[in-house]
């Protein structure tokens, strides 16, 4: 693992964006990440809620937004958005 990238267990869920959404720090800089609840939903079904299927899959998820980060993919806003 990239030291230099660290997600600390602080997600949430934001309504507005209907996405978890989650921090990473890197290099000591913090980027937001999200992941809209149709993914989700798309990935692991919907007997369970959007947050508690990121806690579940929350490494998978990490090693995922790690290498969108590697990869510079932020939209706009600076986001990375998982799909």
């Amino acid at each position: 693992m990239n030291q230099a990238i660290l997600f600390p267990e602080r997600e949430w869920w934001d309504e507005t964006a209907k996405a978890i959404c989650f921090p990473a720090l890197v290099n000591g800089f913090q980027i937001l990440c999200a992941i809209s609840d149709e993914s989700m939903i798309r990935r692991y079904g919907n007997e369970k809620t959007a947050l508690e299927n990121f806690r579940q899959h929350r490494w998978d998820l990490e090693d995922e937004a790690e290498e969108a980060i590697k990869a510079e993919s932020e939209d706009d806003q600076g986001w990375m958005w998982l799909s």
